[in-house]
């Protein structure tokens, strides 16, 4: 698909999840949309958490990790979601930096953004704001966030490397990169990957951990650390494979725990001062 194609598809299939929130129901990005209780989506906030959001928060989630229990999030830091859904990283987010911080969220989807709004209002939680635009184009000025989440929607995007440059472009010097997101590990057949991708992360868009680390490094970005946070096992898949015509056994050996949610964390360098001795260059 084009790049075009790919966002039209996201949108679709979020609108669409928002749609179903909205009217009673629940999503999840797994293999169907009224199965939740799959390992993707499930079980990723403890009661602690969803007791401070709104619960159509919590079922609007189409995330596969928790980024706002591994992100390091101080009182007056400014925070930006890429790609907010329903809005509860946002919220939680909100809570931890407190009055004198602020939590910004970034969707491209106007069901998502208005679905977000409403639960901001009924969370009551004032250091808050989601500005509609697109993760590649984020319409905040450079360096102007501490710290950077996402619940895997990266691996969404058809352009990572512009995704990655507009994050270390709106963070500050010392800003954090801190997400979670789908990632592969090692090599596999083309159609094997992409059909597994589109169980797990709903587009076939994972990139391999390596090319995932060596993005960021382009991108500017240092101490890369990617840590797995759920591996994916043949089994969890092999309702939705059986469903696509595909030899779960044969390809187990190819896929078994190839496939991960995992947390990912990165550093924008401080700026180098400038020096003004004659020695400077030497």
């Amino acid at each position: 698909m084009s790049t075009a194609d790919i966002k039209e598809v996201v949108r679709e299939k979020y609108g669409q999840a928002a749609l179903r929130v909205n009217s009673g129901g629940s999503s999840c990005c797994g293999a169907t949309p009224s199965r939740c209780s799959d390992p993707i989506t499930s079980n990723l906030y403890d009661p602690s958490q969803t007791q401070q959001i709104p619960e159509e928060a919590l079922l609007a989630s189409l995330g596969c990790g928790n980024p706002t229990a591994l992100a390091k999030l101080d009182p007056g830091e400014v925070v930006l979601d890429l790609g907010s859904g329903g809005g509860i990283d946002v919220l939680l987010s909100a809570r931890r930096v407190g009055p004198t911080g602020k939590a910004y969220g970034l969707d491209m989807t106007d069901e998502m953004l208005a679905l977000a709004n409403q639960n901001k209002r009924k969370a009551g939680i004032e250091n808050v704001e989601f500005l509609k635009g697109e993760i590649e184009q984020i319409p905040l000025p450079d360096g102007s966030v501490d710290v950077i989440i996402s619940n895997c929607v990266i691996n969404l995007s058809a352009d990572k490397d512009r995704v990655f440059r507009e994050a270390f472009r709106v963070l500050k010097p010392g800003g954090r990169f801190a997400v979670s997101d789908v990632v592969t590990r090692g090599e596999m057949p083309d159609e094997i990957r992409k059909s597994v991708l589109l169980w797990v992360g709903c587009v076939a868009g994972a990139l391999e951990e390596d090319e995932y680390r060596a993005k960021l490094v382009s991108a500017g970005f240092d101490k890369i650390e990617i840590e797995p946070t759920r591996i994916y096992r043949i089994e969890d898949a092999r309702e939705f494979l059986s469903g696509q015509n595909i030899d779960v056994d044969a390809i187990a050996p190819q896929v078994d725990g190839k496939f991960m949610s995992a947390f990912v964390r990165a550093v924008k360098p401080q700026r180098k001062e400038a020096c003004c001795r004659p020695t400077c260059c030497q």
